[in-house]
């Protein structure tokens, strides 16, 4: 399976997948854009051999057309969102479908969109965790594919939990890459909400 990562950072779980899945179980990472030309993510990309692009286009339509036509010239099957802190139109979608997938710092439907840590703080959570899902229209609103929780109940400032959430988000986000190559992710057709793993470990 060909597999493109979006990413707007330092790329560590860009990092992850290149050392838990590439080159492995019939998986290839052969493209990481980004929508910042200094982001670390792009330097990971180039010091494994992986081809890497910017796409700084201000018109969010012109950039997602330019990074979906990229993507599609490398025969990307499936498009990871690995940091990526853009929202992605509907026509960039619509050339992937139910073919993105997102890894998101909290259980979702909880505390969606940006500053995800923060909120939970803010709401008082003793459980806080991370989410593999399906990229759709909205924001973080697309299905759940995996999710892993961990108790922290004296968690005081986002520094603390983000380091405490790194290490899951690494294991899941090439869980689910391995899960799609084996095709063992499967979405139940009477509910789309509900989605099938049955990839061990």
């Amino acid at each position: 399976m060909r597999v493109g990562v979006l990413a707007s950072g330092s790329g560590t779980n860009l990092q992850a997948l290149l050392d838990q899945v590439q080159g492995r179980e019939g998986i290839e990472i052969v493209a990481v854009a980004s929508d910042k030309p200094d982001a670390h993510a792009l330097d990971r990309a180039r010091v494994a051999g992986v081809p890497a692009a910017a796409f700084t286009q201000s018109d969010r339509e012109a950039r997602d057309a330019a990074i979906a036509e990229w993507l599609a010239s490398q025969r990307v099957e499936l498009v990871v969102l690995a940091g990526y802190m853009r929202l992605l139109s509907p026509g960039f979608l619509a050339r992937f479908p139910q073919r993105v997938i997102n890894v998101h710092p909290a259980l979702l439907p909880a505390f969606p969109g940006m500053r995800a840590i923060e909120q939970a703080l803010a709401y008082g959570v003793k459980v806080f965790g991370v989410t593999v899902h399906f990229v759709d229209e909205g924001v973080d609103s697309g299905a759940v594919i995996l999710q892993r929780a961990i108790e922290l109940p004296d968690a005081a400032d986002a520094a603390s939990v983000h380091a405490a959430l790194q290490p899951i988000e690494h294991q899941l986000l090439p869980r689910a890459v391995r899960a799609f190559a084996a095709g063992a992710v499967r979405i139940d057709p009477e509910d789309p909400r509900r989605v099938y793993v049955s990839l061990d470990g």
